[in-house]
Formats: structure tokens, C-alpha cells, sequence
């Protein structure tokens, strides 16, 4: 069923928002679930052309894959959150280290961590966790592409 017109897939949108709605508030977290349906009905969008002729199960389809992508999101951020505190700790001498030194050595680094852009993230812990180096980075699909020189 390819839809040609904005008017065609607001029709589209109408008749399969409040189910697409349902199946993500049954399986993803409250806080998450707008910004879920606007990805999935943003993915039909842009597949406008290829949707099926009953785009409903490919939509349970496509919200079910910008959750696992959320989720894989998550649990990466929150993983390198956990490192980078661990790394923090042993990096402490002991029990004679000071308590409050300890937390904010762990304020600052959530606080830098959550400065830096997800690009910039994704390539830290692409370092951190998979041991890549500057050399190796570019060539990592999951790497930000390096700008291209200017001529």
C-alpha cells in the first residue's frame, strides 16, 4: 500500500495510532512511550512507500524495534556509567580514602560523562568497553564517521 500523500498517511496514522499506542504502553516504560510511538510512526514515514496493505502488524513490528533499540541504549549507557564508577573506585587507595572525595570524584564523572554529545559517548565506549583505538575507530560501523577534510 504506498502512500503518495501526507493526507493518505494522516489516515494512515489515525486509524492505527491508538493501537500502536496500546501494544508500546503494554511493554515499555510509562516516560518512554510517547517518544516510541512518534519513532515508529517517524520509521513509517519514511517507509511510507513500502508499507504493507495492512500496515498494522509491520507498525507492532517497527515499535517493537525502537524498543529493543531503546533498551540496547540503556543498557550500554548505563553499563559505561557502572565502568567508568568502578574504574573511579579502584583507582582509590583503600578504606583510608575519603568518603565525599569518592562521590565527587563520581559526581564529575556522570556530570562530564552526560556533557558530552552521543556521538562522543558512543566513541568512548566503543574505547572503554571494546578496547578499540584511535586507529580502529573509524572503522567500526558503530563509530561516528570522522569529518572529511576540506579540499
Amino acid at each position: 500500500m504506498p502512500i503518495d500523500t501526507k493526507a493518505q498517511f494522516t489516515d494512515v496514522y489515525r486509524a492505527h495510532y491508538e493501537d500502536v499506542l496500546r501494544f508500546v504502553r503494554r511493554r515499555a516504560h510509562p516516560m518512554n512511550v510517547d517518544d516510541i510511538v512518534g519513532e515508529t510512526f517517524l520509521a513509517a514515514w519514511r517507509r511510507r512507500r513500502e508499507l504493507p496493505q495492512n500496515p498494522r502488524p509491520w507498525l507492532f513490528g517497527a515499535a517493537r524495534n525502537v524498543m529493543l533499540n531503546a533498551d540496547r541504549g540503556m543498557r550500554r549507557q548505563s553499563a559505561l556509567v557502572v565502568h567508568i564508577q568502578q574504574a573511579a573506585s579502584a583507582g582509590c587507595h583503600g578504606p583510608a580514602a575519603d568518603a565525599t572525595a569518592q562521590v565527587d570524584s563520581r559526581i564529575d564523572l556522570v556530570a562530564a560523562w552526560q556533557s558530552l554529545i552521543p556521538a562522543d559517548q558512543e566513541v568512548l565506549a566503543l574505547h572503554v568497553w571494546e578496547g578499540l583505538d584511535a586507529r580502529d575507530l573509524p572503522r567500526s560501523s558503530a563509530a561516528p564517521a570522522p569529518p572529511t577534510p576540506c579540499a
